[in-house]
């Protein structure tokens, strides 16, 4: 947090221009903005906000800092502490160098990799480019070897930690004391974008990364002697985000013809125009544009990946009428089926399984479980946020196993292993093939899903969520759940369905595990608890780290044969509606309900 208690009591601004607003602390506050920041438009955003008396508004962007979420620092563009602008992103960067310092011996020499895509807001004079070259700016000024790429890329050509996964704890609080420990810019320098086009120490790695990448992506090549010759017809919207070059090469390295882009989403446009939201994971609300270019076109496919070109969206026509929008889980159990098909192929051996694993986030879907259980590979669990999967990755790969596929449920995919990363280029083209060698067997992807549920048994899930503002109540709510039956008991039924376990990665403990403690590290910031119930329902309560949500994931496991979906859905409903009901309370506790 910034220590907003610091200094003296102002009268008035100094220099600044700007008055007081009456109270110290913020003043102090807003001192240290104006002192600091050398970005017109967002020292003007402040200055409006004091000369209005939006007391409220300056006290939550100045008074606290950005925090790690499930992705890394995240927070909305515009003037503030705790808002993405160039001051913060200098200030992380310091912080980031300090640590980095500490931890590597070599880090003066080997340096860092800086990446950008094409999002930007005008209003405070910030892109992603210019927030790289200010990233980069504060490296060289303490002549760090930088690779900035000279273009925008996907995220997950950018890797992260040495191991190439995301940051996790302890690294995450370490940095952020780091950057408190220095707040103030360092020097004019750290400002100098042009720093970047004149020094010696900044690299392009963008050929030889590219390179890399797409040699290494046909290593998911499993059928190019079909690709060739496919019939399919794609189209691919980049909602005016990074993926349109990098999926026309991915294809392009697959031997099939490029998909059909949709004109108007695939050069970047950091006002994202022509959609009402960036992110393909509101599915067909979004996809318009692309639904319409495929009826005209005659496409079956539609691959849609999110502005920087780490999640994927997949659609397919019906073949009565209409599209069909594949969730999340349901792509996954498509390419985990897919994954490891093609890897049996090549290792018909049954000892070889001993060392495959596929992993998803505990919110995710359960399908990959249900595999592993009948095919005899290894699969696991690990919190919600793909640093969690990138690390175990990492650790797995270093005990000689192999990770053939990996997701978290909001349309985040791993095929193989080419990055410890979420991946919508490879995935958009590992679904093509897949689409296509079904299309050789007469089949389309929903009939495909449909045999899966037919050998394994149905997955269906929902995913949910209640508003509330108020941190109080939501710490009231989880208390009343630790607490249901007495002090420390937990619900033991939902809906009048049994509750067998009990999973509380909060408070550490697993009712399903002979010594009671999770597996999963304990993350005392939030909260989440999980329910798996004796007719096969699993159920997660969780907060989001980054809205004032607590969300919902319920997914009904049935086992094969055993109920037509609609029964399950309809079961699925009353389960979900009855844990609302009974654990959070929603009248008593003034929660909006949503259903995504």
């Amino acid at each position: 947090m910034l220590q907003c208690q610091l200094g003296r009591p102002l009268s008035a601004m100094g220099d600044h221009g700007a008055t007081s607003t009456g109270d110290p602390q913020l003043d102090e506050a807003v001192r240290r903005w104006l002192s600091w920041d050398k970005n017109r438009r967002t020292r003007a955003q402040v200055e409006s906000l004091v000369a209005a008396g939006r007391l409220n508004d300056l006290r939550t962007r100045l008074c606290s800092r950005m925090s790690f979420g499930t992705a890394g620092l995240r927070a909305p563009m515009g003037a503030g502490f705790n808002r993405i602008n160039d001051l913060t992103v200098i200030q992380s960067t310091q912080g980031l160098h300090s640590y980095l310092c500490r931890c590597f011996a070599d880090f003066s020499s080997r340096g860092v990799v800086v990446g950008f895509d094409t999002r930007g807001q005008e209003d405070s004079g910030c892109s992603s480019q210019r927030l790289a070259k200010l990233t980069a700016a504060v490296m060289l000024s303490r002549d760090v070897p930088v690779h900035l790429f000279s273009t925008f890329v996907p995220t997950p050509f950018v890797v992260y930690w040495c191991n190439g996964a995301q940051i996790s704890s302890p690294h995450e609080q370490e940095i952020l004391q780091s950057i408190e420990e220095q707040l103030e810019p360092w020097s004019a320098s750290c400002w100098e974008e042009e720093l970047v086009e004149s020094c010696s120490l900044r690299t392009d790695p963008l050929t030889q990364i590219n390179s890399c990448y797409m040699d290494e992506l046909t290593s998911l090549c499993f059928h190019r002697d079909l690709n060739s010759s496919c019939p399919l017809k794609f189209v691919h919207s980049s909602f005016h985000g990074v993926g349109h070059v990098f999926v026309q090469q991915a294809f392009y390295a697959f031997g099939f013809a490029p998909p059909i882009p949709v004109p108007e989403q695939k050069d970047p446009d950091p006002n994202f125009s022509s959609v009402r939201c960036p992110n393909p994971e509101e599915g067909e609300s979004v996809l318009e544009l692309s639904l319409l270019l495929a009826e005209r076109e005659n496409a079956r496919i539609i691959l849609a990946t999110d502005p920087d070109a780490d999640r994927l969206a997949v659609a397919e026509k019906s073949d009565g009428c209409g599209w069909k929008v594949f969730t999340g889980n349901e792509l996954a159990a498509l390419l985990g089926w897919w994954m490891f098909f093609n890897w049996k192929e090549a290792h018909p051996d049954p000892a070889d399984t001993q060392k495959v694993y596929m992993l998803a986030t505990t919110v995710s879907s359960k399908i990959l479980q249900t595999f592993a259980r009948i095919e005899g590979f290894h699969f696991e669990e690990t919190l919600p946020g793909f640093k969690w999967i990138g690390n175990r990755i990492h650790q797995l790969s270093q005990m000689g196993n192999n990770v053939i596929f990996a997701f978290e449920e909001s349309i985040g995919f791993l095929c193989g292993g080419l990055v410890p990363e979420k991946d919508g280029v490879s995935s958009a083209v590992v679904v093509a093939e897949m689409a296509a060698y079904l299309h050789n067997k007469k089949l389309s992807l929903n009939q495909q899903l449909l045999n899966i549920y037919q050998t394994y048994g149905h997955h269906v899930s929902q995913t949910s969520y209640v508003v509330c503002d108020d941190p109080p109540t939501i710490q009231t709510i989880f208390c009343r759940i630790r607490n249901f039956d007495g002090e420390a008991s937990y619900p033991k039924t939902c809906g009048g369905v049994r509750i067998v376990h009990v999973r509380d990665v909060t408070a550490g403990y697993d009712s399903s595990r002979p010594d009671r403690r999770s597996v999963l590290p304990v993350t005392r910031s939030s909260h989440m608890i999980t329910f798996t119930l004796q007719n096969g329902v699993v159920a997660t309560l969780r907060t989001s780290g980054t809205e004032p949500k607590i969300k919902c994931y319920t997914e009904y496991c049935a086992a094969p044969g055993t109920s037509e979906a609609s029964c399950l859905e309809a079961e699925l409903r009353r389960i979900t509606a009855a844990l609302l009901d009974e654990f959070l309370e929603p009248e008593r506790n003034n929660l909006i309900r949503r259903c995504v």
